[in-house]
């Protein structure tokens, strides 16, 4: 069973997927990834979302970035929302409005833009709470990026 629902609005995202997979498989954290559109395949989100057992979401989107507010509107679990750069906005301010501008009770936390690696990390500190092999590797972790910044000197 996934720990961690991965969807992504568009193969296009897959790369800010990908930062994300690999701070998950770095914690040992269990997940799927998907590509299932909030416009496009409105019924299959949804799907995804009923017949999961996971822990949190991880709900990437470009352009409108609608993803992460239908994914939390349909479940009580933690979503991290993504927002995607796009060739047509590569800053995309709009998707990040999008993501953390979320009406009052359907709340997604937010992380910057293209910033798979950080949602990642979010989830893990969340899974961590109750998780201490999970917490102990986010001790670890934490120690390897205060060294890699003093070895820069």
């Amino acid at each position: 069973m996934a720990q961690v629902i991965i969807v992504m609005g568009s193969a296009t995202d897959r790369p800010t997927a990908q930062k994300a997979e690999k701070i998950l498989d770095k914690f040992s954290i269990t997940y799927a990834t998907y590509v299932a559109s909030a416009h496009r395949t409105p019924d299959r989100v949804v799907e995804i979302i009923k017949e999961s057992k996971a822990d949190a979401f991880i709900a990437l989107a470009g352009l409108s970035a609608a993803l992460p507010g239908v994914v939390a509107a349909h479940t009580l679990k933690p979503v991290i929302g993504v927002p995607c750069a796009s060739s047509s906005s590569p800053a995309n301010l709009d998707s990040l409005l999008s993501v953390v501008q979320m009406p009052p009770g359907v709340p997604v936390g937010g992380v910057g833009i293209g910033r798979g690696e950080n949602a990642a990390l979010l989830v893990a500190r969340i899974l961590g709470v109750s998780d201490k092999g999970i917490s102990d590797a986010l001790e670890d972790y934490r120690k390897e990026l205060e060294q890699k910044t003093l070895d820069s000197n």
